[in-house]
């Protein structure tokens, strides 16, 4: 016997409305509408920092057939404003499942819906470009009416741009923490699955938290650094005092623009020699504090089959995409120079500085899709330290 569904519905800015079914909490939730081509990976995508105030459209028609666990997490909670697929199968399997996704969904209080045309919702999104929306689910019992949808597509109208919007401020942690915990195996010493833990630290490395993903502290750790993950409005001048022999600029939601605060620190920490890493917004940030400009996407880069070329060595990575803003290449200063490009549309992937330590990449190399094509970067990262220690 089919479950008994409540109605729900996706409205646009532009006046568009999607019908289709409620699969998580009834209410109403607005946000920047974007696409993502991923065939695995929803919940890490619905984790994700990076998609605060966005609601998530899942491009792959069967979403949540490996249901939920708790390891998968990328932050403390969801993050993405709602959720849009197209198919919600009736029955999930994996033997590392602990919840269904729609149970899940209802129980971190997000507003979702299945049943909808995903195709249509991507073409329109791709030819028009990003726009706000809003879902709303209704109760069993309840019905979508001409007044629901017209209050639905005033909420999507009504809704802040993202172009302009700090949220980086919104997501961080309000205080320092430490983070020892390294990648996930199937098998430890011990025989069970699970994470690692950094037993020797050989660098200590400072992370600005703009919206980090759990996993980038992993791979971090993976490699022998000690993280210290500190607020987005931390001063350099504190960050400094750690003495830490790398920084880390993390991934995060919104535009780069307003973030004067980690603009100003990321080139304090950048001119004073420090090796320092950026990924996402925070390889805008660094661009940014490098003289560099940055502008907002017509749809964006967001999914798992991006491939981006190493303009070093002509190396091809298979890589995970989540920005609505890049950084304009003929903006770039002489001292900083183009190292990486993405094959889909020619926009810069990554950046480094010719008189200092420090690089970017947009994407994002935790998440690991190739699945280890672009983790070099830690690498090179953990090198630059080493440079740097031996100077």
């Amino acid at each position: 016997m089919f479950p008994v569904v409540a109605p729900a519905l996706l409205a646009l800015a532009d006046g568009t409305v999607f019908e289709g079914v409620s699969i998580g909490a009834p209410g109403r939730t607005c946000g920047e509408v974007v696409f993502n081509t991923a065939i695995t990976g929803y919940q890490e995508i619905l984790t994700d920092p990076s998609y605060r105030q966005q609601l998530v459209t899942l491009t792959y028609p069967h979403i949540g057939n490996v249901g939920v666990n708790a390891e998968d997490v990328e932050s403390g909670a969801i993050q993405a404003a709602g959720l849009i697929i197209k198919d919600l199968p009736l029955l999930h399997s994996n033997f590392r499942a602990e919840q269904a996704l729609s149970a899940y969904l209802r129980r971190e209080g997000v507003v979702a819906v299945a049943g909808i045309d995903t195709r249509a919702l991507t073409r329109r999104l791709r030819e028009h470009g990003a726009q706000n929306g809003a879902i709303v689910a209704l109760e069993v019992g309840q019905a979508i009416t001409d007044e629901v949808r017209g209050q639905a597509v005033a909420a999507a109208r009504g809704a802040p741009s993202m172009a302009g919007l700090d949220l980086a401020q919104v997501v961080s942690t309000a205080q320092p923490y430490e983070w020892t915990e390294t990648e996930w195996r199937l098998q430890r010493d011990d025989g069970t699955p699970g994470y690692g833990r950094l037993t020797a630290a050989r660098w200590h490395v400072v992370a600005y938290d703009f919206g980090v993903k759990r996993n980038i502290l992993r791979m971090l750790a993976e490699r022998g650094c000690r993280v210290t993950v500190v607020p987005a409005k931390t001063p350099a001048s504190d960050v400094l005092a750690l003495r830490p022999d790398g920084v880390f600029l993390s991934n995060g939601p919104g535009d780069p623009e307003p973030c004067d605060y980690a603009i100003a620190a990321a080139a304090t920490i950048i001119e004073r020699g420090v090796p320092t890493f950026g990924i996402c917004l925070g390889h805008q940030i660094m661009a940014l504090a490098s003289g560099a400009r940055t502008f907002k996407m017509k749809f964006g880069h967001h999914g798992a089959n991006h491939p981006v070329k190493d303009l070093d060595s002509g190396r091809v990575s298979i890589t995970s995409q989540n920005h609505g803003f890049a950084v304009d290449e003929a903006s770039l200063p002489a001292h900083l120079r183009a190292t990486h490009v993405s094959l889909f549309d020619g926009t810069l992937q990554g950046i480094a500085r010719t008189d200092r330590p420090a690089f970017g990449f947009q994407g994002h190399p935790e998440a690991s899709p190739g699945p280890h094509d672009i983790a070099y970067l830690f690498d090179r990262f953990v090198a630059l330290m080493q440079a740097h220690q031996a100077a």
